[in-house]
């Protein structure tokens, strides 16, 4: 009886990739999009503040390189209109990254927005909105995008192109290395045939995806955007496209590679591998199909070639295919690392070549295992210098991991707590100790290589049962005699399907029996199972704004988050319980840190609205935890509804409570409370 499920190991490898990318996928589905690696360090005038004349511009500063255009920053009137002059300003100044927008004269009271987009040097869109008040605020009928740049769906296409575009990397890249370094006669093997074919085309499927999505992606959101060619030509000129252009160059060159290595390159195997399956009794490649070894290499005239020149023309041939091959894989890697985090930043000049041989040493290690793990369950056993000399390569590509490893994270993260206060150094911790138990693993494996013995031969060949031929009713006596050779046709087709089982049943019998390929195909299942998780890691960690630029805007705003440090607005209502004692109150606390001469501003408006004057306000601040205050302060009135207090100095950062005390009159009078963050 003939079953068409898959064998238990087949199944049993696959069931455990499966949980490898469900793992994978628990960890990072549901991440939020990661964060942008150029933040906002600064504006003028300053989030939330209320000044007192209209401003000639609006400038942002940033904590690294942007690119901007025209339209990057928009500022619009309380009515949603824009009112900025619509040319960029650049006001760059050596390591100070300023932008700004001019703005005409005239402009009315009330609560300004500030809507700005950028592109991040390493490639990454980035946006933002804040208001400012001039002379009161007010309401704002002021439009913005509810979706940040680079989310939603174009975001969610785009990530999962970029996942699989280092997949595909991997798979091309280290199955191609596998081949020609460690084990030649894989060339001819299907399964390894396409592992490598299917890296090629995910890269090269994914490269032109992020093309296409990069107009919505740094721009509208729209997916139906990908059709612009207007946002294609820009694209065109900026550094992530010239990269992804250039990647598409290069994987034109890739395909020569791929379709010579298993070409010609393969075919100058074939007497090898026909050789060692005669002494072996197998003719099949472990797929269930029979490894022809074609028309015999020669002259062309059917005579055996000579062996020495056909050992030249592989030595030949494999030094052709590993020159080229490095420097076609050099390039792809340089793509990434000239146009992502390697080309920002601190020392790009050594950052962008270590970046080149990070990405090697992954494709070598991750993509040469995935390489060794197809061969092991659906190829021919694997030869033990085959396996050593992977497990050589595996090693080296380790040091090389560690060494550049080692300077990467110096670059990206640059303080010991950094590991621990940001999300990128967390992420950087999970992938070393991915690493760390990817190596253990393969410690286990290179013990099972050290106990390999060479393929064992097989087994005389089993004899075929022969077919009963079932000739039916007997034929008629003037029937033709030529009506029987379809039959035959059919029971010659039947024998050899029938002789392909038995090469196949022996292969896996003979491979199944060797415990010590067992105990490798195992183990390094478990490294590739680890390998899918450490992948995924490693693409996250590349849209993961750095620990470094992280602190860098932390510093930048007095240790603390970003919007932490800006300036403290608070809205407070208030009633007095008497005639008109109703009202709000809004306090602006600027720069809101401690340690500073903060300036307060306080405005009260009635019911209605409308500004209006009292005859007493007091503020005073209180920390509890630390036993510090009523600290108070009494603020002077410079205009109808208006008080101001200069000054104002909270000596310790942490959550202080802000009471405001209004009176309207002799005998009507409020305090009200409000918890407020001081950095």
């Amino acid at each position: 009886m003939v079953t068409t499920g898959l064998p238990p190991r087949r199944s049993a490898a696959l069931r455990l990739l499966i949980v490898a990318v469900a793992l994978a996928g628990a960890l990072f589905g549901g991440a939020a999009p990661a964060s942008a690696h150029a933040a906002l360090t600064g504006s003028t005038p300053a989030q939330g503040s209320v000044v007192d004349r209209a401003p000639e511009q609006v400038t942002l500063t940033f904590s690294e390189g942007v690119a901007m255009g025209d339209d990057s920053i928009r500022v619009l009137d309380p009515q949603g209109k824009r009112v900025d002059r619509g040319k960029l300003r650049n006001l760059c100044s050596g390591s100070v990254v300023k932008y700004g927008t001019g703005l005409p004269p005239g402009l009315r009271d009330g609560t300004y927005t500030v809507a700005w987009q950028a592109v991040s040097a390493d490639s990454h869109p980035v946006s933002g909105a804040f208001t400012f008040s001039v002379g009161a605020p007010s309401k704002s009928a002021a439009a913005l995008p509810q979706q940040e740049v680079g989310g939603g769906l174009v975001g969610a296409l785009y990530g999962i192109a970029r996942y699989l575009a280092y997949a595909g990397f991997v798979l091309l890249v280290g199955g191609a290395a596998f081949v020609v370094a460690c084990r030649p006669a894989a060339a001819l093997v299907r399964s390894v045939q396409r592992l490598v074919v299917q890296g090629w085309v995910a890269l090269t499927a994914t490269t032109l995806a992020m093309l296409l999505l990069r107009t919505p992606y740094t721009g509208s959101g729209d997916l139906s955007d990908v059709f612009d060619l207007g946002g294609l030509q820009q694209v065109l000129i900026t550094k992530p496209g010239a990269a992804l252009v250039s990647r598409l160059l290069l994987l034109a060159a890739a395909a020569l590679f791929v379709a010579v290595l298993f070409g010609a390159y393969a075919r100058l195997q074939e007497p090898e591998r026909a050789q060692e399956e005669a002494a072996e009794g197998d003719g099949t490649d472990g797929d269930g199909t029979t490894a022809e070894a074609g028309d015999e290499a020669g002259d062309g005239g059917g005579q055996a070639a000579d062996p020495a020149e056909e050992a030249r023309r592989r030595k030949d041939l494999t030094f052709g295919l590993g020159i080229g091959g490095v420097i076609v894989a050099i390039g792809l890697a340089a793509t990434w690392a000239m146009a992502e985090h390697a080309s920002t930043g601190l020392q790009p000049a050594v950052a962008m070549p270590v970046d080149v041989l990070h990405l090697l040493a992954v494709a070598a290690w991750l993509g040469g295992l995935a390489a060794l793990v197809v061969s092991l369950y659906w190829g021919p056993p694997v030869e033990r210098t085959a396996v050593r000399r992977f497990s050589r390569i595996a090693f080296g590509s380790v040091v090389v991991l560690v060494a550049t490893g080692v300077y990467q994270s110096w670059r990206q993260v640059g303080t010991w707590h950094a590991l621990t206060d940001t999300a990128y150094g967390r992420l950087l911790l999970l992938k070393v100790g991915l690493v760390v138990v990817l190596v253990g693993i393969a410690a286990v494996s290179r013990r099972w290589t050290g106990r390999l013995r060479e393929v064992r031969q097989a087994p005389d060949r089993e004899p075929v049962p022969a077919l009963v031929p079932d000739h039916g009713p007997e034929a008629e006596p003037d029937e033709d005699p030529a009506a029987g050779s379809a039959p035959d046709a059919a029971r010659a087709a039947q024998l050899a399907r029938q002789q392909a089982a038995l090469r196949t049943a022996r292969t896996k019998r003979l491979r199944d029996a060797d415990p010590e390929r067992l105990g490798l195909r195992r183990s390094v299942l478990a490294e590739a199972t680890v390998a899918v998780v450490l992948l995924v890691v490693t693409t996250v960690l590349t849209a993961t704004e750095p620990a470094r630029t992280e602190e860098a805007v932390k510093a930048a705003s007095g240790g603390q988050s970003t919007a932490a440090n800006q300036p403290q607005v608070l809205t407070i209502p208030f009633d007095t319980g008497g005639t008109g004692g109703k009202g709000t109150a809004r306090l602006d606390l600027d720069p809101g840190r401690s340690g500073n001469a903060n300036e307060l501003r306080l405005r009260l408006s009635d019911a209605s609205g409308k500004a209006m004057d009292v005859p007493e306000v007091k503020v005073s601040f209180t920390q509890k935890s630390q036993k510090i205050g009523p600290l108070p302060f009494v603020p002077r009135h410079v205009g109808k509804g208006h008080w101001r207090a200069s000054g104002v100095q909270l000596p310790v950062p942490g959550q202080w409570q802000l009471s405001l005390l209004v009176r309207t009159s002799d005998i009507d009078q409020v305090t009200e409370t409000k918890n407020v963050k001081i950095g």
